[in-house]
């Protein structure tokens, strides 16, 4: 969903690989909002992470395609890939996301090997219903929480957790890059039970 932290916690993402010595690319393959490949590139040059992208408006698919056909030529590591944030309600842009995960799966067996749902802390249980949508569109592996240095709780993620099995990778807690940590529950239901 546009605003979610999506963009900024890829670049987080990116960067945490990176600072840890992998060999990084991301794929801006948000090619809708304005200034989504902008956006992503100043975070991949802050994170010292090499970037594919294409102009507005390009196929979003042939950008996935290209960055994990540089990712084959050029031996990166990891492959992040960055697409437009979207409503469960847009059918359209759900297809696209079936069309990108099918490219990649092409592309290089057993891809993508994750796929990350970014959820906005502060959504409340409108979170519960992306979720739904998402596991429904494509396989959903894991959440990445932004946002959750503010005032949020992110109860959902119980739920999430319970009704779909999906288990929370990461958390956003900050504006900068290193602002990004491994999710630790006992910290997380601690914080919620203190508040």
């Amino acid at each position: 969903m546009n605003g979610s932290g999506k963009t900024t916690s890829i670049a987080k993402l990116a960067y945490r690989y990176g600072a840890r010595g992998h060999s990084v690319l991301v794929g801006a393959c948000d090619t809708y909002r304005a200034a989504a490949s902008e956006q992503l590139t100043i975070w991949a040059d802050r994170s010292k992470v090499e970037i594919v992208k294409k102009g507005e408006g390009a196929d979003p698919a042939a950008v996935a395609f290209e960055a994990l056909e540089t990712a084959a030529v050029l031996d990166y590591e990891v492959v992040i890939l960055d697409t437009a944030g979207r409503l469960h309600t847009q059918k359209p842009l759900m297809d696209e996301l079936r069309k990108i995960h099918k490219v990649a799966q092409k592309k290089l067996a057993g891809a993508p090997h994750e796929v990350w749902l970014v959820l906005d802390a502060t959504a409340g249980q409108n979170a519960l219903v992306q979720a739904r949508m998402f596991t429904e569109a494509v396989q959903v592996t894991g959440v990445i929480v932004a946002k959750l240095d503010g005032t949020a709780r992110a109860g959902a993620l119980f739920r999430i957790r319970a009704e779909l099995g999906l288990p929370v990778r990461y958390v956003g807690t900050g504006e900068g890059k290193e602002d990004f940590e491994v999710f630790d529950p006992e910290v997380f239901v601690d914080a919620i039970l203190a508040g």
